[in-house]
């Protein structure tokens, strides 16, 4: 490998050759092997927009010359429509808590190439500087928290509604196969009154459309970003309608209403927003939760479990038990969950610890655990409908079995004869392993059989 000697102010060091990224990146690389974890391509595909957008700002109001800034342009372009140089960004996601490493990147990347389609050597910061040029008018302070919003836009806009609305589709067909099979409900996990099987997947249903609702409010915080604040949310070195034509390209790129935060050092400080749409992505994955675990208990068995639902068999479940299939799609679910949960303590210690007085420091890591629990609850998601929820069945069989034996159907009689010779009846029914029909027969109360047939049919009770 070859390499080319660059200097800054803190002296020379040696960049391979045939790289975009320049000096600042080099140092981010030997001084951050930490994870092997960077940031994703959506947020350096978010970064691009943005550089692009205030780009087109400067050129607007005359601070870079045409030639410079159509050879940005076709550098920022060939990120954005033919993907190239996503390799270019390697910095480790533990660096500074600013995002400045992953900003000068991007910036050297881009001055770099520009330097190239003029003619010029890479590395000598000429005729296009990454600082004067690229980054005008920015700082990591204001560039790196507005593409966290960016990012996070897109991949909700382009990940979440898409599962969400699939998956309400076919909770929807679920609902309506289950629509007329009643079954034992449960409360503390006991024999409780009759219940819809489609009435439990409704509940499903109803979750997921008010996380939905969630996530469209959270929205429309996240298109207020700070970008024109530059260091702390002063504007220094930013012209005063820098912000203004900044977001007005940056929404014409993304075909999304950003707006100029009011107060753009709080967009710099802290991350509230961030935080708030953490918070929607773990109610849904609470939502989640409760509907993988309810299938799987209620796919348990198959002799010894519920059995009221009949899973998928996808898969061997045991190296040393034959035949034993497990409800692996839940368990999976359940796991991505777990770890978005995770996330969002992250997410949230990164605001408590990290804004401290005028500049947030835990950027990077929010934004990326951020969009990796959006990107695994896709990936879930997806899978759960396809390899699960798709091929779902009813255990009719069973279900109707355990109508015949519950003994909670006495709750019906209450209004007729108390609570307390309904207790009785429950009572002895179960320590005498009878139905509940059986000993009020046993008993001689005053109920005639039609009047009893009525008041026993599950389906009357629901």
């Amino acid at each position: 490998m070859s390499f080319r000697i660059e200097k800054d102010v803190l002296g020379e060091i040696e960049v391979p050759s045939n790289v975009y990224w320049g000096i600042n990146t080099q140092r981010a690389i030997q001084n951050f092997q930490i994870s092997g974890k960077t940031f994703p391509q959506i947020f350096i595909m978010s970064l691009a927009e943005l550089k692009k957008a205030c780009l087109l700002a400067n050129k607007k109001l005359d601070l870079i010359d045409n030639e410079k800034c159509n050879a940005i342009l076709q550098a920022v372009n060939e990120i954005l429509d033919e993907n190239k140089y996503l390799d270019q960004f390697p910095i480790d996601i533990y660096q500074t808590g600013s995002g400045t490493q992953t900003n000068m990147n991007m910036n050297e990347v881009l001055a770099n190439r520009a330097n190239e389609i003029l003619g010029f050597p890479m590395g000598k910061k000429h005729p296009v500087h990454p600082n004067d040029h690229v980054n005008k008018g920015q700082s990591s302070n204001d560039v790196i928290p507005s593409t966290m919003h960016i990012s996070a836009l897109h991949v909700i806009n382009e990940k979440l509604f898409p599962i969400l609305k699939r998956l309400i589709e076919h909770l929807a067909k679920k609902i309506e196969q289950f629509k007329d099979i009643v079954k034992v409900g449960r409360t503390h996990l006991q024999d409780a009154v009759p219940i819809p099987l489609s009435l439990e997947f409704e509940v499903y249903k109803r979750q997921v459309e008010m996380n939905v609702d969630r996530l469209k409010r959270v929205r429309e915080e996240l298109y207020y970003i700070p970008i024109g604040g530059t260091a702390l949310g002063t504007g220094i070195n930013a012209h005063k309608e820098f912000p203004k034509l900044t977001v007005s390209h940056l929404s014409e790129i993304t075909n999304l209403p950003f707006k100029i935060n009011p107060v753009k050092a709080e967009g710099i400080a802290s991350h509230n927003t961030i935080v708030n749409a953490s918070g929607v992505l773990r109610q849904l994955a609470l939502s989640l939760l409760k509907m993988a675990n309810d299938i799987r208990l209620m796919g348990s068995g198959p002799r010894a479990g519920f059995s009221e639902l009949i899973l998928p068999q996808n898969e061997s479940g045991s190296s040393i038990m034959p035949g034993k299939i497990n409800p692996t799609q839940s368990e999976a679910l359940i796991q991505v969950c777990l770890q978005v949960l995770g996330n969002d303590s992250v997410i949230s210690f990164g605001e408590a610890y990290g804004s401290i007085l005028d500049l947030n420091v835990c950027k990077p890591l929010m934004i990326f655990n951020f969009i990796e629990s959006v990107n695994i609850m896709h990936g879930a998601v997806n899978s759960f409908i396809d390899y699960c929820l798709l091929g779902l069945k009813a255990n009719k069989d069973q279900i109707n079995s355990q109508l015949e034996r519950m003994l909670m159907i006495v709750t019906n009689l209450t209004p007729l004869i108390g609570y307390d010779k309904c207790s009785e009846i429950a009572q002895r029914a179960y320590k005498e392993g009878k139905s509940c029909r059986k000993v009020i027969k046993e008993m001689g109360l005053d109920i005639n059989d039609k009047e009893l047939d009525d008041l026993l049919d599950p389906k009357r009770m629901v």
